[in-house]
């Protein structure tokens, strides 16, 4: 659906539910309770809970913003709205590269269930819990099919996402009833090392890096296309509960069946939950306990699933590119949009580019991506809790549809509980990500140079809380404890206190400089809700038809 369209008609709340709903149940439902399980074991439902918790969280603070700006691409624009134009760059980016490494890591989910089928190619998709060439050569071409699914047809798409959201959904309830009534083995529960058997510091790994902040994170998909409904005042936050608390129940029965399905001899042989390591968790298990009409709906379903999620994935990545160059940071050509298909056709290409870039890095298997990416997604939510602190003080008569209750405190927390969740992506992951981000500081130094801005210090004064930020948690990363990846050189228990006692002070750091930032006019005028073409800061840009709405 494009987004002039969807503006003149305007998407319902249950269209939204869906959008949100649909994004959700992409790859991390396939193989999260699975890597959750070997990481955490039966503990895993814990982490399923704090991650719904802290997404929450996250959101609500998105809420409020989102609702007082409903925008397209809104999660991007934030930071130049708090901040001014260069800690917009650089969030910008970040939610940028969050969002567009999605695509990739949909595709290879697809490709990996495909090793479950019962053909011999198939079956040599995956070595060693990583893709072959024939697997990386598969996801590429997956990759570039559905991108040009949208960049050709992106409303033919975007209208099937309802249908497709309504599969996607019972696919995952009818694996549930089938592996429950396999045989439900409540021993496992307290077997084979008990309810935690890594310890509770492997639930908190979890939460980042093992797909539950993963799977979650399709509540961005609200927010960043909320600005399209109806009423978006009310639809944004009703939206987020909706498809979050929907979301949480079908993954904690998805952890529950896992758990409980697999059977207790192959625990053993496999030395507990540890050794659990299955390709394509929920299809292997179903062979395993020979319900092969669940492997082939399974089967079906690891393409609707990804693939489906992709389409607003596609979407949202080319708003925010689409949002960086109106901004400036990137080039103009990039916002450019096709006047008859009403598609940002130079964003979709820089995508692309970047998902094959990926693909053929980093990203050798699910697993191994979604922990980069999760970390990758944490820094794209530090903005939300910090723009309402912000706006709270500088922009007091913003009307505001949604309220967050008790802001002072929660938005602090939510930072702070952000702070925690980055750290427990475990070094390198946070070391890779915070050199990702802080690509973008000198890249902003450079354009604002040619734009023939004189005072670099003025410009990037609002900025800095973050460069130290990132710097920060990247060292405490390599010096905390072994449980999270570090050098141990501060002990456990110590490292995760002193990640949430500090990231108190840049958040109150953050929130001053946005407030000295609008003092100096940093900002720019607020755009104008509703209007897509809408760029904070820098010269008013034609309206886009722009990219899909998933």
């Amino acid at each position: 659906m494009d987004v002039g369209a969807a503006n003149r008609k305007g998407l319902s709340l249950f269209a939204l539910i869906m959008i949100g709903l649909g994004s959700i149940f992409g790859s991390g439902w396939l193989f999260g309770a699975g890597q959750a399980a070997r990481v955490a074991g039966p503990a895993s439902l814990v982490a399923w809970v704090i991650g719904a918790v802290f997404i929450g969280m996250i959101a609500m603070s998105y809420a409020e913003a989102g609702a007082a700006y409903p925008l397209p691409g809104a999660m991007a624009r934030f930071g130049s709205l708090s901040h001014g134009p260069v800690l917009g760059f650089v969030t910008g980016w970040a939610v940028w590269i969050a969002t567009a490494s999605l695509i990739p890591i949909e595709a290879i989910a697809g490709t990996q269930y495909m090793s479950s089928w019962n053909f011999g190619w198939a079956r040599g998709l995956v070595t060693d819990g990583s893709l072959s060439g024939t697997g990386l050569a598969t996801a590429l071409f997956l990759t570039c099919a559905l991108w040009l699914a949208c960049y050709w047809s992106v409303a033919l798409l975007a209208r099937a996402n309802n249908l497709l959201t309504l599969v996607k959904f019972a696919i995952p309830v009818l694996a549930v009833a089938a592996l429950i009534a396999s045989g439900f083995h409540t021993g496992n529960f307290t077997d084979h090392g008990g309810f935690a058997p890594n310890g509770w510091s492997a639930v908190l790994t979890a939460v980042s890096a093992s797909g539950v902040v993963f799977a979650f994170n399709g509540f961005q998909a609200v927010v960043n296309l909320g600005g399209a409904a109806k009423d978006p005042g009310r639809a944004i936050p009703r939206a987020l509960v909706g498809a979050l608390s929907l979301g949480l129940l079908i993954y904690l029965a998805l952890q529950v069946a896992f758990l409980g399905a697999v059977p207790p001899e192959r625990l053993t042989e496999a030395g507990g939950w540890n050794g659990i390591d299955f390709a394509s968790p929920f299809a292997d298990l179903a062979k395993l306990l020979m319900l092969h009409w669940v492997v082939t709906m399974l089967q079906f379903g690891a393409f609707i699933s990804p693939n489906g999620a992709n389409i607003g994935n596609v979407a949202s990545a080319a708003y925010l590119a689409q949002n960086l160059a109106e901004t400036g940071f990137f080039p103009k050509k990039i916002a450019e949009v096709h006047p008859r298909y009403g598609v940002a056709r130079p964003a979709m290409w820089l995508n692309l580019g970047f998902s094959v870039l990926l693909l053929l890095t980093i990203g050798h298997s699910w697993e191994a991506l979604a922990s980069v990416v999760s970390a990758a997604m944490v820094v794209s939510y530090l903005m939300g809790p910090i723009a309402v602190g912000v706006f709270r003080r500088t922009k007091p008569d913003l009307p505001r549809p949604f309220r967050l209750p008790a802001a002072t405190v929660l938005c602090p927390l939510t930072f702070a509980f952000a702070a925690c969740a980055l750290y427990w992506s475990k070094w390198p992951n946070t070391g890779k990500v915070a050199l990702l981000t802080l690509v973008s500081v000198p890249v902003a130094a450079v354009v604002l140079r040619r734009r023939g801005e004189k005072s670099l210090r003025r410009q990037f004064a609002p900025a800095w809380w973050m460069v130290a930020f990132l710097v920060w948690m990247a060292l405490l990363s390599a010096l905390g404890s072994t449980e999270f990846g570090g050098h141990g050189v501060i002990p456990g228990g110590v490292d995760t206190a002193l990640v949430a006692l500090s990231s108190l002070g840049f958040y109150f750091w953050a929130v001053h400089a946005g407030v000295r930032a609008h003092e100096a006019g940093l900002p720019g005028p607020d755009p104008v809700p509703g209007d897509v073409g809408a760029t904070v800061p820098g010269p008013r840009s034609p309206e886009p038809a722009a990219a899909a709405v998933s």
